[in-house]
């Protein structure tokens, strides 16, 4: 090896270990690219393509006016708690969920193709989950005799944990950052990383390898400018080309202009193969989640020549910070995320990727049962769904609470204690995915106080794996 090539492996080394952030529990984790072939072979088996499409609600979901105990009884607790933000009993669409002993519910009116593949068997809710270290109790927070997750009730700090699986230490990679380490080489084409983008760069996408592949409405998001063919831009095209043909000296240069070349060259790949997809027969909604969705689509559709056999979408919308108009807000923003999935899993079907792909949603807490006058505020645990082929529908899954004032797990306010923790929830999506049992707790260093991987039983049981 001569020194220019030592020089440039250590740079890249380097550059890899500045990205992994200065976090003990961080750094770490950067072993999983030492063993990431390995469990890529095992995940990779079968050649079955799988992904998974996370749909962020940021702000934090009002979740308990999207899934509504709707027998007489339950259904005058939660009237009573949720006072002026209640949604009238008989506009509530009935589902009847096959594992909750015969209590009736409801979803919100605007969810009328979740409450489709809710009754066919390809959705289900889980009920008061959240970010957690360890069990709590109500005394336990009250006396501080357990360890409660870092900046509870903060919009930055609940995100962080739902997108790390880290409720102890602020992390900068994510748990599908991690998935991806860790699955590196199951994919063929070592350019493009399993995980896509609709939201730029993102805490849980990041790794200590591959950063995320950022795209929009349009495909790949790459060097504005380059390839078109009209004004100047063919001169600055050229110049471009002849910049990154040029050798370099300096090992520096010489790896970055590589990087940028390889950048390119991905996303005009990506491009290419996304140009081919025939348009789908399924309608989409000309809107901006709609869009994200279709593209999603697409992708998929371009799986094979783009050499994907995993992949991790992430898609967020925004505005569910309801401290005021709720009840206008939610009826907007669950339209758009319902129409967008009807549409989305519509054109899944049509690709015959039914059994391949699960949708779930995550957002950084639920909020108060209370009402603050015209909204509410932030709370704890929540509500989840996942959409899908290998989804055991028609369920809900975890404890749906009590919606009484005070109760057992209300620690003021209607802010919920969960009894479940997200660890469950992340876990079992990759094992579906494919990550070895084995490797659940390097994924999730906060699973085995939920948790016994390799256990016979699933994390929650709501995914055929």
């Amino acid at each position: 090896m001569n020194n220019y090539q030592y020089n440039r492996r250590n740079f890249l080394k380097a550059a890899g270990l500045v990205g992994a952030g200065l976090s003990t529990a961080q750094s770490s984790l950067f072993n999983l690219r030492n063993i990431g072939a390995v469990a890529g072979q095992k995940a990779a088996s079968a050649g079955e393509y799988k992904a998974l499409v996370c749909l962020y609600l940021g702000g934090g979901s009002d979740s308990f006016n999207m899934l509504v105990p709707r027998g007489v009884s339950e259904y005058a607790e939660y009237a009573v708690t949720r006072s002026n933000l209640a949604l009238a009993q008989d506009q509530l669409l009935p589902i009847s969920p096959i594992n909750v002993g015969g209590i009736e519910y409801g979803l919100h009116p605007m969810m009328t193709n979740i409450q489709q593949f809710f009754n066919q068997g390809k959705a289900c809710m889980i009920s008061n989950i959240g970010s957690l270290v360890q069990p709590v109790t109500k005394s336990d927070f009250y006396n501080e005799t357990a360890p409660l997750p870092l900046g509870l009730f903060s919009h930055s700090d609940q995100m962080n944990q739902w997108q790390t699986a880290s409720p102890s230490v602020r992390l900068i990679k994510g748990w599908a950052g991690r998935i991806s380490d860790l699955l590196y080489d199951v994919n063929t084409n070592a350019n493009i990383s399993m995980n896509v983008s609709f939201a730029g760069t993102n805490v849980f996408q990041s790794s200590n390898g591959k950063i995320e592949f950022s795209v929009n409405n349009n495909g790949a998001i790459g060097l504005s400018g380059y390839g078109d063919t009209y004004n100047y831009r063919p001169q600055r095209s050229t110049a471009i080309d002849e910049l990154l043909a040029h050798p370099y000296n300096d090992p520096f240069k010489d790896s970055y202009k590589d990087i940028f070349r390889t950048s390119i060259d991905s996303n005009l790949k990506f491009n290419q193969a996304i140009d081919k997809v025939p348009d789908f027969n399924s309608f989409f909604t000309d809107d901006y989640l709609s869009n994200n969705f279709k593209m999603a689509a697409k992708i998929m559709a371009a799986r094979e020549e783009l050499g994907f056999t995993k992949q991790i979408f992430y898609i967020d919308i925004g505005g569910w910070d309801t401290h005021d108009s709720l009840l206008e807000d939610q009826d907007y923003l669950i339209m758009l995320i319902d129409r967008a999935l009807g549409e989305f899993h519509a054109a899944i079907d049509e690709l015959g990727l039914t059994d391949n792909v699960v949708t779930f949603t995550m957002s950084e807490f639920g909020r108060t049962l209370t009402s603050n006058g015209n909204g509410t505020d932030h709370a704890w645990g929540g509500n989840v769904m996942a959409i899908g082929g290998p989804v055991k529908g028609n369920s809900i899954y975890g404890t749906y609470p009590s919606l009484v004032l005070d109760n057992d797990l209300d620690i003021g306010g209607g802010v919920l204690i969960p009894t479940l923790s997200n660890d469950l929830y992340f876990s079992e999506l990759a094992l579906w995915l494919g990550v070895p049992a084995s490797e659940l707790n390097t994924i999730f260093p906060n699973l085995s106080n939920f948790y016994t991987p390799g256990s016979s039983q699933a994390p929650i049981g709501f995914l055929n794996i």
